[in-house]
This record gives C-alpha cells, structure tokens and sequence, in this order.
C-alpha cells in the first residue's frame, strides 16, 4: 500500500500515455491492471512491466485511468462505470471542455470522475526506449474537478499525480483548453503549415534541404502528427484554434506590408515585430526554464514514434506540448463547437462508492 492509500488502479488504453503510467504506478507499489481493446498493445504494456491484464475477477480499483483519445473518453468512462469497474475515475485527454459537457449530457457519475491532463509533451516521442516511468517527474498535471465532485475522487485523482511525478494544478475546464489552445494547438498548426512549405519549397531542389540548419529543425519539430490523434484534438474546440491561427495569419500579413514597405514606416514595424518576439521569447524562458514539458531529456531525440501505441489517437492520451507554469487563459470566445452525442448505454450508471483510503 502507498503512502497516498492509492492500492488498485486500472489503466484503460495502452498507448504511450496509459503505458507510461503505469510504469510510474507499478514503480511507485501500486497494483495496476491494464485493458485495451488492441491486444497487441495491451501485451506490449504487460510485457514492460506497466501491470497485468484486467480480468472480471479484479475487485474494483481505487482509481480508473482513461488514456484513450479525446472522442473515446466519454463511451469508456460511460461503460466502465456501468461496470463498477471503480471508485473514482479521471482521463489523460488534451481538451476538456467538451469531454465535461459530453460526459453530463450521457449521464456520467460525475460525483467520481475528475478530469484531468498530464502536460507532458509528446507522447509518442518518449524516446527510442517508448514509454517510460518518469515520463511525468516535474511535468505539469492539470486536474479539472466538477463543482459537485466527490472529495474522495479528487483525492485519488490528486494521489495519481503525486505517484506519477507530477506537479498538480487545478483549473476549470475553460481556463485549461484557452491555455492549451494558445500554448500547444495553434503553433502546432503554425509549425506544421511551415513543413508542409517543404515539400515544395517554393520551387527548389529537394537537395536544397541539406543546406537547412538546426534553427529550420527546431521551428518545425512539432509539425505534423497526423498519426498521433491530433485531428482529434482540434476537432474538440476548431473554432478556438481557428481563431488562433487567424491572429498570426494577420500578424504575418502585417510582416509582409512591412517587408513591401522598407522605405516608409515598414522598418519600424518590423523592427517592433522582431522586438516583441525577443520579450516573448524572453517571457517564455522565465516561465519554462528547463524548456517545459515538450522538451526532450538530455539524450533523447525531439521526435520519434514510441514502441508501445503507436497511434495515440487510438490507445493513447492525446499529446501536448505546451509549457510549465500555464497561465490562466481567458476562456475561447466559442466553445463545444462539435454536436454533442446524446443517449446513453442501456443499465444503470452507479454512483461513485466511498474511496478506500
């Protein structure tokens, strides 16, 4: 048993995020039972040593963990109540807004579900080893508690933080996804739009890339990711990102007059442009000194695909790159853009029981 009293937990979904905790769980003494409808990620995890399959005999755990993507944390968190598979419950997904206001409307036992979102950079990119126990240590883990929350679920939410390494911090599911949206989707997208010009890159050579230096490599390691679930992830809140991505979209027209205007009041505004980018850069240092929770440990490489689920999207928490230290973002000026999906399962949804500490 764990200091924290966490004993039993259940991991559902074996991708890189689920594996990884637990591997920090099974390191920390806590019994962890693993389930994933792809049987060769679930072997994969057993065989890492993140914990054994769950089988119906299993008593109900303290703690269950949904590490799936983002549009499959409600139908599992749903069917997983209805089989009492435990006390308290939370997810590991990228967005929150929507999965709170799905989760209500299919009638979710929100007393015990506390949502959550480990910001620990990409999930697939832990390293040619896969996923790993310390994946979490330092990393922020934001929790998103509904007002009527058990305390007992939020307990054992809070004690899956501590054993994993990480740093918790609560906030609401609008102050979460406002942050991430600016820190993490849109320069995701900006990132991407920028390799995306490789391909063609603007008539040259392809051998010309050999000329390119490690600044053009780190302006576009985070593009990409059609593999890991982030089409999952901006369809969460698109509107938010979009209006993101059409902020910069301006700011780099303005750079373009400017560039077309050198000899009238161009140069000052491109001078200011490059001055704001220093102080933000700057400002950015400060809150995220040890380059935040995207940021690859000394060895590791920027990218690269994990060994254990391969497709975040599917088995996987939704990956996330955005920075230690999140402020409190003002809330997307739209949300819950993606039509909410009413009905629910048939049989009875139980209510959270007493957590065992």
């Amino acid at each position: 048993m764990t200091s924290t009293g966490l004993r039993r937990v259940t991991v559902i979904g074996c991708g890189a995020a689920g594996t990884s905790i637990g591997l920090a769980l099974t390191r920390a003494g806590v019994d962890v039972t693993l389930e994933d409808q792809d049987r060769d990620a679930l072997d994969r995890a057993c065989r890492a040593g993140a914990g054994r399959e769950l089988t119906r005999a299993a008593p109900a755990a303290d703690l269950v963990v949904i590490a799936t993507g983002p549009d499959t944390v409600v139908d599992v968190l749903y069917t997983a109540q209805v089989r009492g598979l435990g006390r308290a419950y939370t997810d590991v997904a990228g967005t929150k807004g929507l999965i709170c206001a799905e989760a209500e409307m299919r009638g979710c036992d929100l007393m015990g579900f506390v949502p959550g979102h480990p910001l620990a950079g990409e999930w697939w990119g832990a390293g040619p080893g896969g996923p790993r126990a310390d994946l979490f240590d330092g990393r922020p883990w934001i929790l998103c508690p509904y007002p009527t929350g058990r305390p007992e679920a939020l307990e054992a939410a809070g004690a899956l933080v501590t054993l994993c390494g990480g740093r918790r911090r609560e906030m609401t599911p609008e102050e979460h996804d406002g942050a991430v949206t600016a820190l993490a989707h849109v320069p995701r997208l900006v990132c991407s739009v920028l390799a995306a010009r490789l391909t063609g890159l603007d008539g040259l050579a392809d051998e010309a890339l050999g000329l390119a230096g490690a600044g053009l490599r780190d302006a576009v390691r985070l593009a990409g990711g059609g593999r890991g679930g982030w089409g999952d992830v901006f369809a969460h809140d698109p509107e938010a990102v979009a209006d993101g991505v059409d902020r910069i979209a301006g700011q780099l027209s303005e750079v373009a007059r400017a560039l077309r205007n050198l000899g009238g009041d161009g140069a000052a505004v491109l001078t200011g442009i490059l001055a704001r980018a220093d102080t933000g850069r700057a400002a950015l240092n400060t809150a995220a000194p040890d380059g935040g929770p995207g940021a690859p440990a000394a060895g590791e490489p920027a990218t690269g695909q994990a060994a254990v689920g391969q497709d975040a999207g599917r088995n996987g928490a939704s990956p996330d790159g955005a920075t230690q230290g999140l402020p409190a973002q003002p809330p997307s000026r739209r949300t819950h853009h993606v039509p909410l999906r009413s009905g629910r399962p048939a049989g009875p949804v139980p209510r959270i029981q007493r957590f065992a500490g």
